[in-house]
């Protein structure tokens, strides 16, 4: 039949709890998109899905070609560079916070039905 195995958290069953806790997955909620490593990628990827991102990116590209340069190549780069800036450090303080309130709500205190 079916039993489970409750190990409490307190003293001298520190050890077996940690044995079968790792057999186990965690319920920590994680709502965040980025991770420290995976930020800059990531978010340029999901920057780079949208149109008009990809049309500015396509002005810099062109304008590197020496036919077809209208303004000088670090000017071109000005506004898709500080529209990239900007989209960024506001989805990464978006996700600070969602990673601040994840950890909030995995730190609650909570009841156990029991009869």
């Amino acid at each position: 039949g079916k039993h489970r195995i409750v190990i409490p958290c307190l003293g001298h069953f520190k050890e077996e709890y940690e044995k079968v806790s790792k057999l186990y997955m965690n319920n920590k909620i994680r709502t965040t998109k980025y991770t420290l490593l995976n930020f800059l990628p990531k978010n340029l990827f999901e920057q780079f899905h949208r149109v008009a991102n990809l049309y500015f990116l396509f002005l810099v590209v062109l304008n590197w070609v020496p036919l077809v340069e209208a303004f000088q190549k670090e000017i071109t780069m000005l506004p898709l560079v500080a529209v990239l800036t900007i989209i960024a450090v506001k989805d990464g303080l978006e996700d600070y916070s969602r990673y601040k309130m994840d950890k909030q709500i995995n730190n609650l205190l909570t009841k156990v039905y029991s009869r």
